[in-house]
């Protein structure tokens, strides 16, 4: 048995895209229902600058195919200007800008943290036992929030599954006390290639993987060659397999619990040249995926 494998893009809408990976004469309203069917899933990272509001994310929804799932970048509000304290109320809000309208197609939510901060245990463990687990607990988080009626959307059509990754660029957070924290609270360790700029750590810390790649030699710009997507075919196929990689880049000596496969999400964030759409759908094909 493998785990599902969802290989996509971080954003859409990227004026350089079109008329080379967008079809010149196809309209902004539909660039993302062309990404939507050409790959299988898609960072949203509008919600990372500023909330966004139930109809928009309702019309992505409603723009995507069936099986189609979206990642969601949380806000910087957060993770980078509150830095995790006393962050009652702008969880609420982004649980309650329209997320949930995404329904069964909401997959993981991508908290990226700056590379000023540290890692802070007790900050850390209080923010990760806030987070919900699943839609009922994000719905009830989301009733207190403190936006106009209009912008809130609260209700669930049922309850389903959160995930949660976490992408660090403090080199404190190769720390196994950090590692043996996000195992505790099933959490994924997002693997970030930053063209060497961040840390790149491997640990295994959830029933999912959740790898973003930047640039291997440019950050957001350079894209990935065949030698380069190979190697990252052969560890996304240890990882849905429940396997670790022997060269991984591990901040702990121990193994993750022992699992029959995971999930796997990757997606491109090297948008500047055009280069992460098609080395998403090249990885794919390397991949058996399309």
């Amino acid at each position: 048995m493998i785990g599902d494998l969802r290989i996509g893009i971080s954003g859409w809408r990227y004026a350089p895209w079109r008329g080379v990976f967008y079809p010149r004469g196809l309209t902004h309203k539909r660039e993302l229902e062309y990404a939507s069917r050409q790959l299988p899933t898609i960072e949203i990272n509008g919600s990372f600058y500023s909330l966004q509001t139930p109809r928009r994310y309702a019309s992505w929804r409603d723009a995507t195919p069936d099986d189609f799932v979206f990642a969601v970048k949380a806000p910087q509000y957060i993770t980078h200007r509150l830095r995790l304290k006393n962050i009652d109320a702008a969880l609420a809000n982004f649980l309650a800008s329209g997320v949930l309208e995404l329904r069964g197609k909401l997959g993981p939510i991508l908290w990226q943290f700056p590379p000023q901060l540290p890692y802070l245990h007790e900050r850390f463990e209080a923010f990760f036992a806030q987070l919900p687990r699943d839609t009922g607990a994000a719905s009830e988080i989301a009733t207190r929030n403190t936006l106009a009626p209009e912008r809130a959307s609260v209700e669930i059509d049922r309850r389903r599954a959160l995930r949660h990754a976490v992408e660090i660029r403090h080199p404190s957070f190769a720390d196994p006390a950090f590692i043996a924290l996000l195992r505790r609270y099933r959490i994924a360790l997002v693997v970030a290639d930053t063209a060497g700029k961040w840390p790149l750590l491997e640990d295994l810390t959830a029933d999912f993987v959740y790898l973003r790649l930047h640039g291997d030699r440019e950050l957001y710009v350079s894209g990935y060659d065949d030698k380069a997507l190979s190697r990252w075919a052969r560890r996304i196929r240890a990882w849905r397999a429940g396997r670790q990689v022997a060269d991984a880049h591990r901040a702990s000596p121990r193994d993750g619990r022992a699992r029959s496969h995971r999930d796997v999400y990757v997606y491109f964030d090297n948008d500047v040249k055009v280069r992460a759409p098609f080395d998403a759908q090249t990885l794919m094909r390397k991949l058996g995926a399309l």
